[in-house]
């Protein structure tokens, strides 16, 4: 008896141990929390299951406070969505054409989750993993980290990941999301997934929203929308927003939505350069974005269908706008399109500047 007691200590102890390794490995065993940043008017909660921005609570040209970003009560439901509300998408945002590319002579066969395509990482890409919180500070800043290992989702290479959430001034969201390869090269393209609707959330479709954005080219797509390597101008078509109109104006030429990656005109990812201004007339908010990446995705929530949101509101196509800074989608298939491979030593460097006001 004594003998068979000692056997199973040892098993128990060996069993501790190896959980206790993996969790160190790939951080899984992290604790799922909510964490709060708060400054002046501003208020953001988030969560370390996909270091997902939660709610965005802002005043109005009255005040009155409204969160305005969509989402869920409760952090389990983001657990079960397939919308990645306010999630970081990675390893690779947005589309790999047939979920393959070949890098350095190696042929990379991925995990695909859209038709027989890749979408924002996999079926368990950046938004569906357990971050680690690395530093919190309420009136300052939040910073998650992940280690994404070789053979995730296909991808080749262990990644050290990083995103940062902070305040910069009063009225100023700045998220910088790094990235770096540690023994071999490796796509990179992360993005965060905000869907915005600046009356408030529950405030219905996003039609009336003013929308000027700074790209004059888009990286059309096929039925699959995987871009077919062209870029064309969007003068005379209904993607034309370089002069403020308001983002439902011109649906009767486009009845499905915007779905679809802009080029920035006069890109530096040295360089901070304004993607777009969205304003909302009713509440007077108003939300400035900046990046250095080349790319914008805009999407105006067209494939959401009947989702039970936050406070029981149930959200519906239209509900909500989302501008996705990024590199090109399908890139990796792409080589007139910039590049998105991040080799070892090197640093892959994403910067957003979200600037609200109200008036």
């Amino acid at each position: 008896m004594a003998k068979l007691s000692l056997v199973f200590c040892y098993f128990i102890v060996l069993v501790l141990f190896l959980t206790n390794n993996k969790c160190q490995a790939t951080e899984s065993c992290e604790a799922v929390g909510v964490y709060k940043l708060k400054r002046g008017d501003l208020s953001l909660k988030f969560t370390n299951y996909g270091a997902t921005m939660l709610s965005a609570v802002i005043p109005d040209k009255n005040g009155k406070l409204a969160d305005i970003v969509l989402g869920f009560d409760s952090v389990k439901d983001y657990k079960t969505d397939n919308t990645y509300f306010g999630a970081i998408v990675g390893r690779v945002a947005n589309r790999i054409s047939r979920a393959q590319f070949t890098l350095n002579g190696t042929r990379y066969q991925l995990i695909n989750n859209d038709g027989d395509n890749m979408l924002h990482g996999g079926p368990r890409g950046f938004s569906e993993v357990i971050w680690k919180v690395k530093s919190h500070e309420v009136n300052s800043h939040i910073t998650f980290t992940y280690n994404s290992l070789e053979g995730e989702q296909g991808f080749p290479g262990d990644l050290a990941v990083s995103v940062t959430y902070m305040f910069v001034g009063e009225n100023n969201l700045v998220v910088k999301m790094k990235a770096n390869p540690l023994e071999k090269a490796t796509p990179v393209n992360l993005a965060l997934h905000t869907y915005w609707n600046l009356g408030g959330h529950s405030s219905g479709d996003i039609f009336s929203h003013r929308l000027q954005l700074f790209g004059s080219h888009v990286t059309p797509v096929d039925d699959r929308l995987i871009p077919t390597g062209k870029i064309t101008p969007v003068t005379g078509t209904p993607y034309d927003f370089l002069q403020p109109r308001e983002i439902g104006s011109k649906f009767k030429e486009l009845p499905d939505g915007y779905d679809i990656n802009y080029v920035l005109d006069n890109p530096n990812p040295e360089h901070l350069k304004k993607v777009a201004v969205v304003s909302e007339s009713v509440s007077g908010r108003k939300m400035e974005l900046w990046t250095n990446k080349p790319g914008v995705q805009f999407y105006t929530s067209n494939m959401l269908g009947k989702v039970m949101g936050k406070d029981g509101f149930v959200y519906s196509n239209y509900a909500g706008f989302c501008l996705e800074t990024q590199g090109f989608p399908d890139s990796v298939n792409n080589p007139n399109f910039p590049s998105q491979v991040v080799n070892p030593g090197e640093t892959y460097n994403h910067v957003m500047v979200y600037r609200f006001t109200a008036d």
